[in-house]
């Protein structure tokens, strides 16, 4: 093994058996030149060619030696034994383990121990990998023998060659110091001895004197310059100065005469080389620009084209180098210049991706930002060719989810933004309204009568004042920009779920490319967790719409409202300016106001509207119930919205929740509505204006106007409670619209009473009120012509006046208004509440007729009471008086009390008649059943009556009952039953038998006195054609 090992090393061989001879052998030793002349080639010698063989032509005396890239052979060998003793050669082991180390000799010099960067670790894992420890150990002792055996060697070569060594270090040191002193000016001789004793046990001694016998002594005197230019010294450059110079000119000297020359034909060369390479390689010069061009063009399809062109030249200059490297294969000039080229162009296109990256990535996060000015559909396009473009290009992050996360967290902002601003708008509004001055009396009845109009949007705009009406349009587009499923925020929630499912679904994917060599298609398809998070997402949002709108209902107004004069936070990717655009961050002069000034807070006047943030003050119920209607009917359509997402999550108590903030929010409504339905019921008294109604001249306008007034706010009530406007027009809402509790219908069945009671009150007040120069809303002048030029008293169409001012005209009014209440208005309402809340009022129903009755008996009787009075007093003092009995026992004229009597009822009827004829017959009846309760009782004190006395008293009965036939009563006819039981009782049996005798005549007397009268009491006689009285 040894043997073969030389062999190898001496003839520079690989193996024991070539298959081919060495290529370096076939050159002699002249042929070790770095530049051999082939024998067809004739060259001119120089005449320095004898020193052109320098000493490193000489062959190495170390077998196996080789030379370096640059001819200079090194004492490192291209093979070795394996100093452990296992393997006669390094290289074949490595070989077999698939290292190749032939070509790479900084790798194969690591494993050879000759060499100075031989690594143990290396070998050892290398060479020895699988050796175990007794072979390694066995190797250690193998190693420490060829170390003491080279050693020995070593030593007995020093110990036999000593003196030579000695020698040649003396002649080395005394020619380096004659190089080194040549050219000294001033040199002191000195002499330098040396003695070696050699022993034979290689011990060894210089002489003292330091002088050797090869050392001459020399006289110090000065060198021509020549020689000290070329002396080893620092100032001579160690001998190169004296040829320094003559080089340089040499060189420059050639460089004007040749530069130009061969400079231009190189230049030539390397631009005929760089036009070629750019010919051919055109495209790749070309891409980078190209690429820059369709970004600012935003021609994402020949962008996208570009791209993969451009990584195509990548991967074509890749291969190339790999496939060189694999077959140790040159690479030629073009293939060099399409890699240098290609590297200096991929980076570039790689930065430019990469930023255009950037941008996309930005764009797709605010994709919803720039997308709210254009059409819905424009901005799921554009979002969709973003994400497109990025799965084209090829990206780490899933733009998909990256553009869900984005949207999800930009509809959370919106929704807090939102709802906050327009809650601070509302309480800006809600305060200038506190802070105003209460309604006239004269405004509240102009809102209220709006109720009788036919055409809603005239009745809509009048519905109340100016500022009211602002506050709840402000409300209702509040609540439409959050809850309206077409262009509002819950809309867009809506949306944001639909698109998510169809990315769920893989529906949304198929239109999506999958990147260059697929790359893109893991980002296709969701994680179970992702999905996850989206449908607990899509419910936080549906939970945050919840909790704001309940706690808009359910909480008092707020009480800090900086945020309209904070400044305006930095928006961020997660919080675009769409979400501080119209209509939530409007520049509406309405909330501009001075940070140092802001709305002084609501005053605390008790008022029920304080505990409410919805609820404007001073507002009536007719508009309240309106827009809370609307606004009931705009919830309960979005919660059946958000109840068809229940399945987003299962189990969820989603629609519970739901039924609560309807629940809730109908209850703060009704209460907030009943509370204003009684103060307007209080304030109806305003309707009345005293003129006279169209369809029924005996009435005003006021029974008409509450009758539209109740039926309105029923009808709001009944939106409000059943929420049916939303259940009918969407089904999925009754799931959530729960049916109104039976506590809720009883404050509107009991509101609804007392409302009635309060109308009706009113009425009775504003008839009997005293009216006086200033604190009368209907009368403004004194006499009778101002009043009629001031509008105090109202001309009748057909040229008849009212009085305002008369108290007794203003009660026949009120009373025929009570009767046509009592007949027809009411039961209508209380027939259309019971249709519109499916309730049966019957205990409702006596109690409101009690009380019409009871309203409508003291009016009747505050209105007959003074005639009552007068008539009794004129019987009374008739009847008592002396001169009442005839002189005669055949009176032939009633007495003038009786002509008094009947002339007051003349008044009375001409007063009824000309204001409310339906009340004639009722009034008339009352006053005469009340005249014949005077006769029996002044009748009664007389005590006894003779036959004048009775025959008077006979014809003045018979008169008065024959002139007012038209209104006797059983109550009357009883009466007057009476009066003849009690003269009947009063008179002796004499007077009595002789009045039947007189009977006759006091008949044809009393048929005189009617025929003479008959002018004068016409009023009571029935009219032919009279239409029945009501």
């Amino acid at each position: 093994m040894g043997d073969e090992h030389a062999i190898l090393n001496h003839y520079n061989l690989t193996t024991p058996y070539p298959t081919a001879w060495p290529v370096e052998k076939d050159d002699s030793d002249a042929s070790d030149d770095a530049f051999p002349v082939k024998p067809s080639i004739r060259r001119s010698k120089s005449r320095y060619s004898a020193l052109e063989r320098s000493g490193s032509d000489r062959r190495s005396l170390v077998p196996g030696s080789e030379k370096t890239g640059d001819g200079v052979e090194n004492l490192v060998q291209k093979d070795e034994a394996d100093p452990l003793g296992n393997a006669d050669s390094v290289v074949r082991v490595l070989r077999q383990k698939g290292i190749a180390v032939e070509d790479d000799q900084r790798l194969r010099n690591r494993f050879l121990l000759s060499s100075t960067t031989f690594s143990p670790t290396l070998y050892l894992s290398q060479i020895h990998s699988n050796a175990s420890t007794q072979s390694l150990l066995q190797g250690l002792d193998f190693l420490s023998r060829s170390i003491d055996q080279k050693s020995a060697s070593l030593k007995v070569l020093v110990e036999s060659n000593f003196e030579r060594f000695v020698r040649a270090k003396t002649t080395i040191d005394n020619v380096y110091a004659e190089m080194r002193n040549q050219g000294a000016e001033s040199v002191s001789e000195k002499s330098r001895t040396s003695q070696r004793v050699v022993s034979k046990g290689s011990a060894h001694f210089r002489n003292a004197s330091g002088q050797t016998p090869s050392t001459p002594s020399r006289a110090n005197k000065p060198l021509p310059s020549d020689k000290k230019k070329n002396a080893l010294t620092k100032e001579s450059e160690y001998g190169v100065q004296g040829i320094k110079a003559p080089l340089i000119e040499v060189a420059v000297k050639a460089e004007e005469i040749w530069g130009p020359a061969l400079g231009g034909r190189e230049k030539e060369g390397a631009l005929k080389m760089a036009l070629d390479s750019i010919d051919k390689n055109r495209g790749i010069f070309e891409i980078s620009a190209t690429i820059s061009d369709s970004i600012k063009r935003k021609d994402y399809e020949r962008l996208i084209e570009e791209y993969t062109q451009a990584r195509k030249y990548a991967e074509e200059a890749r291969e190339i180098v790999n496939t060189g490297m694999e077959h140790q294969v040159s690479l030629t000039e073009a293939q060099i210049h399409q890699i240098v080229i290609t590297a200096r162009m991929w980076p570039d296109v790689e930065d430019r991706i990469n930023e255009f990256k950037r941008n996309v990535w930005r764009k797709l996060t605010n994709v919803q930002a720039v997308a709210v000015a254009t059409q819905r559909g424009s901005q799921y396009e554009e979002y969709l060719v973003l994400i497109g473009i990025l799965l084209e290009l090829g990206v780490e992050d899933n733009p998909i989810w990256l553009w869900l996360l984005s949207r999800y967290d930009y509809l959370k902002n919106k929704i807090h933004a939102s709802f906050e601003r327009s809650r601070v708008e509302i309480e800006v509004l809600r305060r200038h309204l506190a802070n105003a001055e209460r309604p006239t009396p004269q405004t509240i009845a102009l809102h209220l009568k709006t109720s009788t109009r036919q055409n809603l949007s005239d009745k809509v705009k009048d519905i109340d004042t100016p500022p009211v009406l602002e506050f709840w349009d402000l409300i209702f587009n509040s609540f439409s920009n959050l809850l309206s499923a077409q262009g509002g925020v819950f809309g867009e929630v809506v949306e944001f779920w639909d698109k998510a499912q169809t990315f769920i679904d893989g529906k949304a994917q198929k239109t999506l490319p999958v990147g260059i060599d697929g790359r893109s298609r893991i980002h296709h398809r969701l994680s179970t967790d992702g999905i996850r998070h989206l449908q607990n997402g899509v419910v936080e949002l549906i939970e945050i719409l919840r909790e704001h709108i309940f706690a808009f209902f359910a909480d008092p107004p707020i009480e800090d409202i900086s945020m309209l004069y904070s400044p305006v936070p930095p928006l961020t990717p997660s919080t675009p300016k769409s979400a501080t655009r119209s209509p939530f961050a409007h520049q509406d002069s309405r909330f501009k106001f001075d940070a140092n000034n802001p709305p002084p807070p609501s005053p605390k006047r008790g008022e029920v509207w304080e505990e409410f943030a919805f609820w404007p003050p001073y507002g009536n119920s007719l508009s309240g119930a309106y827009y809370l209607g609307r606004l009931l009917t705009l919830l309960g359509a979005a919660a059946g919205e958000m109840l068809r997402l229940r399945q987003v999550v299962s189990g969820a108590h989603l629609s519970e929740r739901l039924r609560s903030l309807i629940a809730g929010a109908r209850e703060r409504s009704t209460r907030a509505v009943c509370a204003a339905w009684n103060r307007d019921a209080e304030a109806c008294k305003v309707l009345e204006d005293w003129t006279r109604s169209a369809e029924r001249r005996d009435l005003t306008t006021m029974p008409a106007y509450f009758s539209a007034f109740e039926a309105a706010v029923l009808s709001g009530m009944q939106k409000i409670l059943y929420i049916s406007e939303a259940t009918s027009n969407r089904p999925g809402s009754s799931g959530v619209v729960s049916p109104p509790p039976a506590k809720l219908l009883q404050m509107v069945r009991n509101q609804f009473v007392m409302t009635l009671y309060n109308a009706l009150s009113g009425m009775v007040e504003n008839a009997e009120r005293p009216v006086s120069q200033g604190n009368s809303i209907w009368v403004t002048g004194s006499d009778f012509t101002d009043e009629l030029a001031a509008g105090s008293l109202k001309m009748n169409e057909d040229g008849g006046v009212i009085n305002v001012k008369s108290r007794n005209t203003r009660m026949l009014l009120t009373l025929s208004n009570l009767k046509a209440l009592q007949s027809d208005i009411v039961p209508q309402l209380i027939s259309q509440f019971e249709m519109n809340f499916s309730v049966k009022l019957t205990d409702e129903s006596k109690t409101v007729r009690d009380d019409l009755e009871k309203i409508e008996a003291k009016l009747f009787q505050s209105y007959t009471r003074p005639t009552n009075d007068q008539l009794s007093s004129m019987i009374r003092s008739g009847i008592s008086s002396p001169a009442w009995v005839p002189k005669t026992s055949r009176p032939q004229q009633v007495r003038p009390y009786v002509y008094k009597a009947l002339l007051l009822l003349v008044y009375v009827h001409t007063e009824v008649s000309t204001t409310a004829a339906g009340l004639t017959t009722q009034i008339l009846s009352h006053l005469f059943e009340q005249m014949s309760l005077s006769f029996l009782e002044a009748l009664k004190a007389r005590g006894k009556y003779s036959l004048p006395a009775l025959m008077q008293a006979t014809l003045d009965l018979e008169f008065v009952a024959h002139t007012m036939s038209q209104y006797t009563t059983d109550r009357a006819s009883k009466t007057q039953d009476e009066i003849y039981s009690e003269l009947d009782r009063c008179t002796d049996d004499n007077a009595r038998i002789k009045s039947r005798d007189e009977l006759v005549e006091i008949g044809v007397v009393l048929k005189k006195l009617r025929e003479g009268t008959r002018s004068e009491f016409a009023c009571f006689k029935k009219q032919r054609g009279q239409p029945k009285e009501r």
